[in-house]
């Protein structure tokens, strides 16, 4: 081990991540990511910085506390970053990193190809209803 490598970063570089395995921490990323608030503050944050209220209002639907706990968890992860400005009252900004651009990026593409493919899901759904009696 080199000077000013811990055995921690050797560690982490020694390991294979495998989104599969229980064990695996990738797999509490992924969940953030791809949870319903964690993809759409992603997507959200992806059109620039936002104030915690302007985010909660371009995700439409999500809670104060949701909408907290997302952020923190994104945070923790180094996807998003929290600016707290010496203000009174204080603000407090939240922008993507460049690793929250990369994993914001790949959602988008596939936000977008959902909603590109809505008619065909809609049309899958009314023709599932109606020989299997809908949910």
């Amino acid at each position: 081990m080199s000077a000013g490598t811990s055995a921690t970063t050797q560690d982490h570089d020694d390991l294979a991540y495998d989104v599969f395995a229980k064990a695996c921490p990738s797999r509490g990323t992924l969940e953030h990511v791809t949870g319903r608030w964690g993809g759409l503050t992603l997507g959200a944050l992806y059109e620039g910085s936002l104030r915690f209220n302007e985010l909660r209002r371009r995700v439409d639907g999500v809670s104060e506390k949701m909408l907290s706990q997302t952020l923190h968890a994104l945070e923790r992860d180094g996807l998003v970053h929290r600016e707290a400005q010496p203000t009174n009252p204080p603000r407090v900004d939240y922008e993507l990193t460049p690793l929250g651009r990369q994993v914001a990026e790949r959602l988008l593409a596939l936000i977008h190809c959902v909603e590109g493919a809505m008619d065909d899901v809609l049309d899958a759904r009314a023709r599932y209803d109606e020989t299997r009696g809908g949910l």
